[in-house]
């Protein structure tokens, strides 16, 4: 009787858990279009049918954009995870979207030695005027927050600096106001597109304070007092624009020659490109060369990497990397030798110097390179100087010595002579591996021993 009461039991509650109630509604479906943009077909192209080897290694090995990406820009800027170009530095340039990303994108965005940026990388700067006062906003060429408390200071007696403990401020046009101190308000203003596609103006930030207006009125200094640091920081936190990033007077968007990390159609008008060969328009691209820490690109590399982008539609905001590449009609297949990091033949101008400063400007380069050799700033007779010059490591040695390859030591480091200190160069700090292929090595003895390491 007990069991019999209760399955009825449990039949009447699943019965009861398997009724609809009457008086709820059907919600009915949810429409759900996601917006996602065509890449468009691939396309066929005709092949190359020529002779050179260059261009049908690059071919073979790069037949789409999609082989660029995983076989060269992988293997060179983001092959290890967290590293570089791979969720690290700006640009990411681990995936095939993040590649596509970087066309037409800006360079040189990210916050950095201001000294490492390039003319033609900077943006329009923010705007800045006193709110009290009525001149016309002025454009903001850089900035600089000296940390501390401002000290006392006297119109008439201890003036600020450039070194003055507060915020710095360097603007295009000198400052129209005749007071040399004021207490104002200073108003941060941003230009920014709605999502009507309207151009609109935000003042987004703003300081009040003591401001000063000195040197050529064009340097202005705010005064930072104790319970105005939380909001100067806050001001300096909000990312406030420079037009002048690297503060050399040029405020480079105004020159109207701003180029992209990728400039569709445009292979030299491409920062990526200008940053593996280290000059753009004969212009020294400022910073360390590129790759840091990996074999630089051969002449089938930036053949490839240079046709895929002459090949893109700069009419067009999406591409499609499972296209071909057109090497039949690409410019560079005709000299694609010329493409060449390396150079050529065995003299210092045209196969040294580029040998060194594609394997080795990476780490003697920059603001402080290794050893205190710098391979990359300066001319070419500046930098030749430089490599005749004792080596630190072994002072009784100079890095090079003409005709003789046992008392050069960059060579003995080249080829990991018993008598060297340290490492094997070139090293790629990541996973310490080393050595340049035998047929630079080569480049290099002859230089060195047949030519007497003749500057030519």
């Amino acid at each position: 009787m007990t069991r019999s009461l209760l399955v009825a039991t449990l039949g009447a509650l699943a019965l009861a858990c398997g009724s609809s109630d009457p008086n709820k509604q059907d919600p009915g479906s949810i429409p759900f279009e996601p917006h996602r943009p065509s890449t468009g077909g691939s396309t066929e192209v005709t092949p190359y049918t020529g002779s050179d080897a260059d261009v049908l290694a690059a071919q073979l090995t790069y037949p789409t954009g999609l082989d660029v990406h995983r076989k060269l820009v992988m293997r060179t800027c983001s092959g290890t995870n967290g590293v570089c170009h791979n969720q690290k530095e700006y640009p990411d340039l681990h995936t095939a979207g993040t590649f596509v990303a970087a066309i037409g994108a800006p360079c040189n965005v990210q916050s950095g030695n201001w000294n490492g940026v390039f003319d033609r990388c900077e943006r329009l700067g923010d705007r800045f005027r006193f709110a009290e006062q009525s001149f016309r906003e002025i454009e903001i060429g850089w900035f600089e927050l000296v940390p501390g408390e401002t000290p006392a200071l006297d119109p008439k007696g201890n003036r600020p600096d450039s070194g003055t403990v507060g915020l710095h401020l360097y603007v295009h046009d000198p400052v129209p106001v005749e007071q040399d101190r004021l207490y104002v308000t200073g108003t941060f203003i941003r230009n920014f597109i709605d999502d009507q596609g309207n151009v609109q103006t935000l003042a987004f930030a703003s300081y009040k304070t003591n401001w000063w207006v000195l040197d050529d009125r064009r340097h202005l200094f705010a005064e930072v007092n104790e319970n105005q640091r939380d909001a100067v920081e806050s001001l300096v936190a909000s990312g406030i624009v420079q037009g002048d990033q690297n503060r050399n007077g040029v405020y480079g968007a105004r020159t109207g020659t701003s180029v992209p990390l990728i400039n569709p159609g445009k292979p030299e008008q491409s920062y990526l490109v200008a940053r593996l060969r280290g000059t753009m328009d004969a212009t020294t691209i400022p910073g360390t060369r590129m790759p840091l820490a990996n074999q630089p690109p051969n002449v089938p590399d930036m053949l490839a990497l240079m046709c895929f982008i002459e090949g893109l539609d700069p009419a067009s905001t999406q591409w499609n990397l499972s296209s071909a590449i057109d090497y039949n009609k690409c410019s560079y297949s005709a000299n694609p030798a010329a493409l060449s990091l390396a150079g050529s033949g065995v003299t210092w101008s045209g196969r040294v110097l580029p040998l060194l400063q594609s394997n080795c400007g990476g780490c003697h380069g920059g603001s402080s390179p290794q050893a205190g050799l710098d391979l990359l700033s300066g001319t070419s007779h500046d930098i030749y100087l430089r490599v005749l010059k004792a080596s630190t490591q072994k002072p009784g040695l100079n890095l090079i010595q003409p005709g003789s390859l046992d008392k050069s030591y960059l060579y003995l480091k080249l080829t990991a002579d018993g008598s060297i200190t340290g490492s094997r160069m070139p090293i790629n700090p990541l996973n310490g591996n080393a050595s340049l292929p035998e047929a630079d090595i080569k480049s290099i003895e002859d230089w060195i021993f047949l030519s007497g390491a003749q500057e030519n």
